[in-house]
């Protein structure tokens, strides 16, 4: 499962339903919050049906009927990318108000693996708390920070970086991004005395 909830970073929920396709190996369903819809038509200027061709199945928010909504339903992980504070407080507090914090209730209870992409800074300690409780429930909290060890060159390259980390975590093939292969110590020259 994938959802996109409110907070910027929209780019992290489209490029990894197409990461997730490229695989072969999963079925995804989708669901985005209203404020993610506002997101993703501010950030990339995609529109509801755009985004939900990029899933095998997508649900309205409002829905928490749907088939995620339940235990029952057999899925193997879901990712929030990205993770609003609204939503990581609503997950963190058990209020299963829409389908995203229904499915991610689910994911608790189920025992099943729980990816939020959370995107704030700085953050208060109501964020921190929420992300403790998520924590200690079974979650993970995967902030999309980039990393600079592999020197790279687009935002497309950072972006998909981040988004190997979160594939390597639901155990899939991660995308074509190097793996960190330990520091390269190069020994200086000695001054000559020439």
């Amino acid at each position: 499962m994938v959802a996109i909830s409110g907070a910027s970073g929209a780019v992290y929920g489209v490029r990894l339903l197409q990461l997730l396709r490229e695989t072969g190996k999963v079925q995804t369903h989708l669901t985005v919050s209203e404020a993610g819809f506002l997101n993703l038509r501010q950030e990339l200027d995609l529109g509801r049906t755009e985004v939900e061709a990029l899933a095998d199945v997508a649900y309205p928010v409002r829905d928490v009927g749907a088939a995620i909504a339940s235990g029952s339903f057999q899925c193997e992980a879901m990712v929030v990318a990205p993770c609003s504070m609204r939503t990581l407080a609503a997950v963190a507090t058990g209020l299963s108000d829409n389908l995203i914090a229904r499915a991610a209730d689910v994911m608790l209870k189920e025992r099943r693996r729980l990816i939020l992409m959370a995107r704030e800074a700085p953050l208060t300690l109501a964020h921190l708390r929420n992300m403790t409780n998520v924590t200690e429930m079974g979650g993970i909290i995967f902030p999309p920070v980039p990393s600079f060890y592999h020197r790279p060159q687009t935002l497309n390259e950072m972006i998909d970086h981040t988004l190997s980390r979160v594939l390597d975590l639901l155990g899939l093939p991660p995308a074509q991004t190097p793996r960190w292969g330990g520091l390269t110590v190069t020994t200086p020259a000695a001054p000559t005395t020439e």
